[in-house]
């Protein structure tokens, strides 16, 4: 054999061998499956872990699906509520392959089929509930929508995690209904406030007040205490005093009062009867002292 049909037979086998080897090595990654067909055949038994994997060239047909978490946005879609209200209602669905053999047999475009369903589903959920409900209970809707779409997409092999509705636009009437109801409310919450502010500040002045004559009647009090306990000391020293004055002393004081009252122009005079006792002696002392000079002079 010549040697150039030699070099010629040796660098086809190395072509074909590195063709064999494509077709029969794969790299699996991390966040992915790989179902393998086997003569358009497939099983749990074919669905691949990540890691390099060899197949059967021309005969194992490999498809690699991802297993991450992922999400699609749902456009805007107009529904009506229970009570013949439109409104526009766009959405986020978060999902993920739970079972990659279903997501390629039985199903051709997981996200495309999602959507769909998501959107049918979506009219059927608002259409039982009423306006006011759509509004205030998104959270609620939110988990209904995840419940119904995962029963579905169960049978594609995939999971719906979360649904999260991203914004309700109701009608115009009705969103200026919303706006003055807003308006109304704020203005009652301002009132209420300002009434209670007014009726706190009441309480306290009434309570400074009550506080105030409080304080004054205590120390109306203390100083009524501190007369009387004044008073009484003063009676007991006068009552002391007068313990250790005797009747001559009580007479001379009436002497003294009469001679005041001889220098005074007034020709009235009220005595009281106490006087004519305690002057009782010094009158028996004159009527002894008068006698003996009166026999002289008869």
């Amino acid at each position: 054999m010549d040697l150039p049909v030699l070099a010629a037979a040796v660098g086809f086998l190395l072509v074909v061998a590195l063709v064999l080897i494509y077709l029969s090595v794969r790299v699996v990654q991390q966040y992915e499956k790989m179902v393998v067909f086997r003569l358009g055949r497939t099983s749990e038994l074919m669905v691949r872990d990540p890691g390099l994997r060899f197949l059967v060239p021309i005969i194992d047909r490999p498809v690699k699906v991802d297993v991450r978490e992922q999400f699609i946005e749902v456009p805007s879609q107009t529904t009506i509520t229970k009570d013949n209200a439109p409104i526009n209602v766009d959405f986020l669905i978060y999902w993920r392959i739970s079972d990659p053999l279903k997501s390629v047999v039985n199903v051709v475009n997981f996200p495309g089929a999602l959507q769909g369903v998501a959107t049918t589903t979506l009219r059927a959920v608002i259409g039982d509930i009423l306006l006011d409900e759509v509004l205030s209970k998104r959270e609620q809707i939110n988990e209904v929508l995840r419940v119904k779409l995962d029963e579905v997409t169960e049978r594609w092999g995939g999971k719906v995690t979360t649904v999260e509705i991203r914004e309700i636009t109701p009608p115009r009437d009705v969103q200026d209904a919303m706006n003055r109801q807003l308006s109304a409310e704020r203005t009652r919450r301002a009132v209420i406030t300002e009434s209670e502010g007014n009726r706190q500040a009441a309480i306290n002045v009434a309570e400074g007040q009550k506080q105030s004559e409080i304080l004054k009647a205590e120390g109306d009090r203390q100083a009524a205490i501190l007369r009387a306990q004044g008073f009484s000391e003063a009676l007991q020293q006068i009552f002391s005093a007068a313990k250790g004055i005797d009747q001559k002393t009580m007479a001379l004081q009436y002497l003294e009062a009469l001679k005041a009252l001889g220098a005074s122009p007034s020709t009235k005079f009220v005595i009281p009867t106490e006087f004519t006792r305690l002057i009782e002696p010094f009158t028996g002392i004159l009527a002894k002292g008068m006698g003996p000079s009166e026999g002289a002079s008869d």
